[in-house]
């Protein structure tokens, strides 16, 4: 049973309206987060991996400091996927005495995987939960988070 909202109120401060939205864009990650559990990825798992997908090969110390861990904590999850045949290593062609992490072909896959089970959920509550108006107006919302999202 879908929960009860209040209807918007053309009366929202600007900060009642970043509160209300921090918190449904926190719930919906949440939910997407879950919705792909059973991949046996964590979410620092899956956040290196698309990583690598998106950006490409990257040392451990490069990887560390974009996700805003420490080097040891990343060697650790490096180590978990390397095992899992997720990523590969090979000599830094800058620097041989360093490594460089990429995505291998399994890895893309598990990745591609847990992208489906998101949006496969997410389109399977659009479709049940919203009719043909409320689907509008929530692309339109899209649109308009997209926007702020880009300044």
């Amino acid at each position: 049973m879908p929960e009860a909202t209040e209807a918007p109120s053309a009366e929202l401060s600007p900060e009642q309206l970043a509160t209300q939205l921090a918190a449904v864009i926190s719930r919906l990650l949440r939910r997407l987060r879950t919705t792909s559990s059973e991949s046996l990825l964590t979410p620092t798992q899956r956040s290196v991996l698309a990583r690598l997908d998106r950006e490409g090969p990257a040392t451990t110390a490069a990887l560390a400091r974009a996700e805003y861990v420490r080097p040891q904590s990343m060697r650790l999850t490096l180590g978990a996927l390397e095992s899992q045949g997720l990523v590969g290593r090979a000599p830094d062609p800058a620097d041989g005495r360093k490594s460089v992490m990429s995505i291998t072909a399994a890895g893309l896959a598990a990745l591609t995987a847990v992208r489906a089970a998101k949006h496969n959920w997410l389109a399977e509550a659009v479709a049940a939960e919203l009719d043909a108006d409320e689907r509008l107006t929530v692309a339109r919302a899209a649109e308009l988070l997209d926007r702020l999202v880009r300044t």
